[in-house]
């Protein structure tokens, strides 16, 4: 039978420095994803093309400047989070989880897109998840549901890898 842990025992494993590099790079690697499968590849939507659809080439162009601008932001971000987890590890800051880092990165993941589809596409209106559909709302609100199965499934997985990191835990 399994020893219940009480939470005040999780909370003192070290592991905030690997959670908050690990979902750095979470965030950055959601804008990432972003921004190259919906903006670029299936070209879904860009930055603004609620506002400005890129239906000529000066709108295209501006698109395509506010979509390089995302991208700064996305790899400035993916750059901290990787300056910090170097610090995790080389100055041995944290407890060192594959589920606390995996967990870390998805609820990363899950808070860009959260942030990022509440504010782009409900209260800006900047873009649509799906700019060419017959139900945008629909799209835009699945976009939500599956950025909280993310950040439930990240929390899991770093509250299961904390409890593997206390002391004496098999």
């Amino acid at each position: 039978m399994k020893r219940q842990i009480p939470i005040e025992e999780v909370k003192s494993v070290r592991s905030g420095p690997l959670i908050a590099a690990a979902t750095l790079i979470g965030i950055g690697m959601g804008g990432f994803v972003d921004g190259i499968v919906l903006h670029q590849i299936l070209q879904w939507h860009q930055m603004i093309s609620a506002k400005l659809p890129p239906d000529t080439l000066l709108n295209k162009e501006t698109n395509m400047f506010w979509d390089g601008i995302f991208h700064a932001f996305t790899w400035l971000t993916t750059a901290l989070g990787i300056y910090l987890l170097w610090r995790v590890v080389y100055e041995r800051k944290s407890v060192l989880s594959n589920r606390i880092f995996g967990g870390s990165l998805l609820l990363g993941f899950g808070i860009f897109n959260i942030v990022e589809g509440i504010i782009d596409h409900h209260i800006l209106v900047l873009h649509n998840v799906r700019e060419i559909s017959s139900n945008q709302s629909a799209w835009n609100f699945g976009f939500l549901g599956i950025s909280l199965v993310m950040l439930a499934a990240g929390w899991l997985l770093v509250q299961k890898g904390r409890r593997e990191a206390l002391p004496g835990h098999q």
